[in-house]
């Protein structure tokens, strides 16, 4: 896979947080997702919560699995430390990672295929141990990197690109994570960057495992009649060894609407989401009415965005529950990190 690294010529008047550093300092390679994909746009909301919260780019962990979402973490903060795991065995590496230095921020972006098919077990283990990281789901309802077929998170009756209906119904990622006793639950819309962001940078703090779901419209598969997330145009020019697809041009979708208020999104095939803001005394830290208000709006049509589930940080999170030491593993000294055969034996002792 070929990367292109932007330009990274700097206007010398752009805002500079308490680092010294610009927005430009976060970025990563040029995109090369379809233009309009929703995924492009939590690229940019991923680089500006990095920025707003001046996180050192050393600092930063980017991770992923395999699928349209997974190439995200090239497109920004380039200057962090990245790797690319393989199809939905990207918790597994994190906790591998967290467990050997706690004294980052890490952030893994998987999508609906990622985290709920192959690497459902694996995300629903990182959810009990509680994990310190930032898990975002790109969640578009589809396989975009195989051409459209019904994710997890695809909804009853909506229609693939060649016409077959859902009948199977959806995993939600929101309800499964309160339900596992996740304690940081969001959702949000790719489009919404006011309310995205903000999201993102308490995630990166929150001292546990963070869960963002995110609706992020595709714009290859989701033009036809009857899609409830993504959007499908697609020309396909067949040559006896050639298959060629021709992905036009579409505008960036956004929204922009108060607490509590409902707004619906038109996506580019002319289908509509109903998206509902949480209202302003909503109150996140009541697991149990946070998962019946999830439930009892998606009866409605209602998509909720915000953050809808918050539990204080009394739990044992992942290295307390495991005495950890505070000192990253990489700087102990060898003389504790191999205290010699006398010791071993007494270890082993304990389990004779």
């Amino acid at each position: 896979m070929t990367f292109i690294p932007k330009p990274k010529v700097a206007h010398p008047s752009l805002p500079k947080n308490a680092l010294g550093l610009t927005r430009r300092d976060y970025e990563g390679a040029l995109s090369t997702l379809c233009a309009g994909c929703g995924h492009d746009s939590i690229t940019a909301a991923i680089i500006e919560a990095c920025w707003g919260i001046s996180a050192r780019p050393e600092n930063v962990v980017k991770l992923s699995g395999i699928g349209c979402s997974s190439k995200t973490t090239a497109y920004f903060v380039s200057g962090g430390h990245g790797f690319n795991s393989v199809h939905g065995r990207m918790p597994s590496i994190a906790m591998g990672a967290n467990a050997a230095n706690r004294d980052l921020y890490y952030v893994g972006v998987s999508g609906d295929g990622d985290s709920l098919s192959i690497g459902l077990g694996q995300f629903c283990h990182a959810i009990r141990r509680n994990l310190n990281m930032l898990y975002l789901i790109e969640n578009n309802g589809v396989y975009g990197l195989t051409k459209g077929q019904f994710s997890a998170s695809a909804d009853i009756g909506t229609k693939a690109k060649k016409g077959e209906v859902n009948q199977q119904p959806p995993i939600d990622p929101v309800l499964l994570a309160m339900n596992l006793g996740a304690g940081f639950v969001a959702r949000s819309f790719s489009g919404d960057k006011a309310q995205l962001v903000p999201l993102i940078q308490a995630g990166l703090k929150y001292p546990g495992f963070a869960v963002i779901d995110v609706l992020s419209p595709c714009v290859t598969f989701n033009d036809h009649e009857g899609s409830t997330k993504s959007y499908a145009y697609t020309r396909e020019h067949f040559e006896p060894v050639v298959q060629a697809d021709f992905v036009p041009f579409q505008r960036e979708i956004t929204a922009d609407y108060g607490a509590g208020q409902a707004m619906p999104v038109v996506l580019h095939d002319g289908s509509r989401i109903l998206l509902r803001k949480l209202a302003e005394d909503y109150d996140p830290t009541d697991a149990g009415r946070a998962y019946g208000y999830v439930q009892e709006h998606i009866a409605k049509g209602e998509v909720l965005t915000g953050l809808l589930h918050l539990r204080p940080t009394d739990q044992s999170e992942f290295h307390a529950l495991n005495r950890t030491p505070e000192q990253p593993l990489n700087q102990l000294p060898y003389a504790k990190l191999s205290p010699g055969s006398k010791a071993l034996e007494k270890v082993l002792a304990r389990y004779r």
